[in-house]
């Protein structure tokens, strides 16, 4: 007996459906490290009890690749491809306008296999004054993506620069995922040296090693998102959309895998010190930024956490986000004795055992 037809899901079918997951899995389940941290709490400032310093007077402006920001802050990468994910990026960019962060919008793959979800990426309308980042998966190279690609997702956006993320282990353990990473490196570099805006190195929550920071930077990477591990874990996120036991087992063996963002933070630090780093992987508050800074980061990238403020409180919710973690920086510059975050780059952190 023959076996009836199976019906034919099309790529951006599945792309969409996947996006859809991932939203509802981050905003609905457990999907953090069990045991692995951030590394971040090993570290903290020696108390000042004489700052010698006005609190109103701390300066948190910086800049990133050429553009101003009021505040070190990062709205990191999340989502598009789907009618949630144009709300939930639209209120992203509205409050990065009003609080004057930068931005960073979810893999557009999907928009540049179908025309009709590049609208669910397109906000500058509501921000128009914000560093805005495009993005696609690296290994997209390996599988025909290149120059044109890479264009037209940043001209879809609008972008000042292209992230290219990097999430060998999600696509492992998915079951659609795109497993060839080898020989990437000259395609990187080709697009560093053609496209005509910046490419940021952008890891999804594992980190990136010293070997493979240095590797990007002699590509010709414009900055480098550690994304260490410690926060979300994108393998817990794919074990939760597995379509079987076996594949959710994968997964799920890979919890606690990767690199601390306190750690991927120096490797590239010292791999690329002439570049700029940015910090994200379970960053948690203001205090958790001034140390990242500390560290040789110059901003700190949050991705859930503006997520969940954005899906319960609108605009207003990430606003006030990114108003009281701004404020936990002051506070936290403050009490260290540090005026400005070009001192904050030179301050001394030492471990919590000492």
């Amino acid at each position: 007996m023959s076996t009836p037809p199976q019906p034919i899901v099309a790529d951006e079918q599945i792309h969409e459906r996947r996006k859809a997951d991932h939203i509802r899995i981050n905003l609905e389940e457990d999907v953090f490290f069990k045991q692995l941290t951030t590394g971040l709490e090993r570290y903290r400032f020696l108390h000042q009890a004489l700052p010698e310093l006005d609190l109103a007077s701390i300066d948190v402006t910086t800049e990133l690749l050429g553009k101003r920001l009021k505040r070190p802050l990062l709205i990191s990468s999340m989502t598009g491809g789907t009618g949630e994910a144009r709300t939930i990026n639209r209120t992203l960019a509205e409050a990065a306008q009003i609080s004057g962060m930068a931005m960073g919008l979810g893999s557009m793959r999907a928009a540049i296999e179908d025309d009709s979800l590049a609208d669910t990426y397109r906000v500058r309308d509501v921000a128009p004054d914000i560093p805005l980042y495009a993005n696609l998966g690296a290994v997209q190279l390996n599988y025909g993506y290149g120059l044109d690609q890479c264009r037209r997702a940043v001209d879809m956006c609008e972008g000042d620069a292209l992230i290219l993320h990097f999430n060998a282990l999600q696509e492992a353990v998915q079951p659609e995922g795109d497993g060839n990473f080898a020989d990437l490196l000259p395609k990187i570099e080709a697009i560093c040296r053609d496209l005509d805006v910046p490419v940021i190195a952008k890891e999804v929550g594992w980190g990136f090693s010293r070997e493979a920071a240095l590797h990007l930077y002699n590509a010709g990477v414009a900055a480098i998102d550690v994304a260490g591990a410690g926060g979300t874990s994108w393998s817990q996120v794919e074990m939760y959309r597995a379509p079987t036991a076996r594949l959710a087992r994968v997964a799920g063996a890979f919890i606690d895998w990767g690199i601390p963002t306190a750690d991927s933070i120096v490797y590239c630090r010292e791999a690329a010190p002439e570049i700029p780093i940015i910090a994200s992987g379970g960053i948690k508050n203001g205090i958790d930024v001034a140390k990242c800074i500390a560290l040789g980061a110059v901003v700190g990238g949050l991705a859930g956490d503006f997520l969940r403020a954005a899906d319960k409180n609108g605009v207003e919710g990430v606003v006030e986000l990114a108003e009281t973690i701004t404020d936990e920086l002051r506070v936290a510059m403050f009490c260290a004795g540090v005026p400005d975050l070009n001192v904050l780059a030179h301050t001394h952190l030492i471990t919590k055992s000492a």
